[in-house]
């Protein structure tokens, strides 16, 4: 192994850590309690080589959505590939689940504001392929109705749901009961 590669190897090693510090801080605490001086005692490294990586907080954020859209297109394609269930129900439950459990991550992901491109060519391949999933879920449904349109309105349907639920806004005991109206609407 060469000197430059070794660098390059633990430079993004430094610029991971960094990133998951972030999302723990923020599992823990919240994204306010998310700072530059806090991530660089976690990490133990200093403010600048913090900097050296990330230009502030919100790029951190960034970073960390970009990264959560990966796995949450890692667990819908899952769902997708469950027998015995119908896609949009396995895929609904599977993205309320992952809401529920990376509240923190699903905020950066989905809620607070980011620079990122949604539903454009130049979106990061993580989001393609988490809206991906989600078309797939939707695709056996839609008959001759606009399948992007309409997995847009599912998405928005599970964020609603996820978001509301989130912030105890809805009656814990009908969770099932919402889900099955919203997935019967699609038929």
């Amino acid at each position: 192994m060469t000197i430059q590669s070794r660098r390059e190897r633990e430079r993004a090693e430094r610029h991971q850590l960094i990133i998951d510090a972030a999302r723990e801080l923020a599992e823990a605490e919240g994204w306010d309690a998310v700072t530059t001086r806090r991530l660089a005692e976690k990490v133990e490294y200093s403010q600048p080589v913090l900097y050296s990586h990330f230009k502030n907080k919100d790029a951190i954020i960034r970073e960390v959505a970009i990264q959560g859209c990966g796995e949450l297109a890692e667990k819908l394609h899952e769902a997708n590939a469950l027998q015995g269930k119908s896609r949009p129900h396995a895929v609904a439950e599977a993205y309320l689940e992952f809401a529920r459990e990376r509240p923190a991550l699903y905020d950066a992901m989905f809620v607070r504001e980011v620079d990122i491109p949604f539903g454009t060519a130049d979106a990061p391949a993580e989001l393609r392929a988490a809206f991906a999933e989600l078309v797939a879920a939707v695709e056996p449904v839609a008959g001759d109705r606009d399948l992007e349109t309409l997995t847009e309105v599912f998405w928005s349907t599970l964020h609603g749901i996820a978001t509301l639920t989130h912030g105890k806004r809805l009656r814990p005991s009908h969770h099932l009961d919402r889900l099955d109206l919203v997935l019967s609407q699609g038929r």
